[in-house]
Parts: C-alpha cells; structure tokens; sequence
C-alpha cells in the first residue's frame, strides 16, 4: 500500500491542498498508459480541486482532498482546523520562513481558568503557518494505520476506481475539513456540463457499537446529512447483487461533501460509502484491510450498473 502511506504523509490540511492536488495530476500522468479509459483532466479555475471525467458520466465519485490540522496563532498559541485530537505530546510537524518544524503539542489552563494548546519548540514559528500530525505509518496483516486515512483513503479508493472506470466522474474537492466549500462549484460544473446528479461519497467513517471492523465497507442511510431514500435503497439493492460485504450505517452526527451537495441548488442524489475506522482525527487512525477491500471492489460494481 505504497501509495496510500504516500498520500497519508502529504502535507495537506484545509485551504492549503495544492502540493496533493499536484501529486495527484503527476501520479495520474505516470500511470494513465495502464487506464482503461484515458480521463479528460480539469484543473484550471477550480482552485486546488480537481475533477476527472471518463466517458459518458452518470455518476460521480467525491473525494476530499484536505486534512485537519493546526494554525500557530500569536506565541505558541494553536489553533485547530477542523477538529483534530488535543491531546499532550501529539507530534506536529510543518515549515515555516526558517525552515523545517518537528514539535509537539501541549495543553494548559491559564489563571482565569482558559485553556489553551500550544506548540513546544526552541524557537517561536511564523504566525499562520500550518501544522500537521506527524505520520507514523503501522502495517500487519489485518489492519493499516496512520494519520489523515481520512480522507487520503477515500483519495487512494478513488484512484483505485480510476483505472478501470469507463464511464464517470471523480471529483476531488477541499476544504471538508471545515465546512465545505468546493463542492457547491464542483457540483455545477458537472451538472450544467454532464448532466450528472448522482454522487457517491469516497470518504472514511466512524467505528461505533453498529459499525465494525471487518464487516465490510458501511453504506450510510444517514449522518447529519439525509440523502434520498430511494436513491439509498437502489445502491442497497446493487450491493447485494454485487455480493461485495457491506453494513449499514445510521447516525446522528458527522458529515462530509454530500451535504455540500444536499445544500446546493442542483438535484443531486449522493451516498456516503465507506471503510470505518478507529482513533477518529488523531495521528492514529486505524482500517481494516478487508473493508478497504470491499470498498473498492463496491464502487468499482457501482460505477458500472448506477
């Protein structure tokens, strides 16, 4: 898994995704002679996203590019982006004007009882630069772990579809992370040009009391978002015919680029596929190897009958 331990170790956190968007227009220019189908490359006026179309498209692939991260403030101060794990001695690294930074982070209450996280260093680093979980990749037979498999997972399962996908399109957005941003423009480009309204959702989720490892890749009824039954129901339907192992997952919680989609001005039906994972935004994120299995060999069977 050469390529996911790459992509994993990419500095990339939200609003600063450039050096993976050019990874990824390099890796794909290395590799496109072993495509089935040689993808038309959109790049320009879509900021650090990009968008892969192949073929006659129906149904579109979202990925996200960004991670969670940390902003230094004034001092040491940090500053989370997104909601990345706080606790003492998680190691960061990052650069800044004098060079390269490996830190570690800490936490305290302040005499008014605020509590504040903060970089440990010997010296103090430039206002707004952006620090990132160190990676610390771990492999066995079983399991693969590292920081940022979310979303770098949902990436490698997106490029693993690439190279046999006939007809479809692959978007690999930003700023998830935070809210959102990229995907309402995304998702007007590919309508008003293609005609697609019908998205799946290349993102990694949570391992609960009702999502396990190894019981294949979660199919997500609902989070925070509440896509469209129907359109869910038909995806269950593929699933089972595919024969490919998969659970059901139900929250209350959580979100990714399909409510992007849900709020946009545009028709689209979207669902969130993916492998859950474990130590959720730490530097430990934890796969099963099975469901990351099943989560390509699905979309791949998806891509095909939607």
């Amino acid at each position: 898994m050469h390529l996911l331990k790459t992509l994993c170790s990419i500095h990339a956190p939200s609003g600063n995704e450039t050096a993976l968007k050019e990874y990824i227009i390099n890796y794909i220019n290395l590799n496109i002679q072993n495509f089935k189908v040689k993808p038309t490359i959109i790049k320009d006026g879509i900021q650090d996203c990009l968008i892969l179309k192949f073929g006659n498209p129906k149904t579109a692939i979202f990925a996200h590019l960004d991670s969670i991260g940390f902003t230094v403030r004034y001092g040491k101060e940090l500053i989370k982006i997104g909601g990345p794990k706080t606790y003492d001695g998680i190691e960061l690294v990052g650069k800044d004007s004098n060079g390269d930074i490996e830190t570690e982070l800490y936490n305290y209450e302040d005499e008014k009882g605020d509590k504040h996280t903060e970089y440990i260093f010997d010296r103090e680093i430039d206002r707004a630069t952006e620090l990132t979980f160190k990676p610390n990749w771990r492999e066995d037979d079983n399991f693969v772990q590292c920081c940022y498999m979310d979303n770098r997972l949902g990436v490698w399962n997106a490029l693993e579809v690439a190279k046999t996908l006939e007809n479809g399109i692959i978007c690999f957005s930003t700023y998830e992370e935070v809210g959102g941003g990229s995907v309402g423009f995304l998702g007007k480009y590919i309508y008003e040009k293609w005609g697609v309204i019908q998205a799946l959702i290349s993102d990694i989720t949570w391992v609960t009391n009702g999502v396990k490892h190894g019981e294949g890749v979660a199919i997500s009824r609902r989070d925070s978002g509440l896509p469209r039954r129907t359109y869910v129901d038909r995806i269950i339907q593929l699933a089972e015919e595919s024969g490919v192992k998969y659970q059901i997952e139900v929250e209350s919680a959580g979100g990714s680029d399909g409510n992007q989609l849900q709020k946009s001005p545009y028709p689209f039906d979207w669902c969130f596929i993916g492998a859950p994972e474990d130590n959720v935004h730490s530097p430990d994120e934890k796969v099963h190897k099975e469901d990351i299995r099943n989560m390509v060999l699905l979309y791949k069977f998806l891509m095909k009958h939607l």
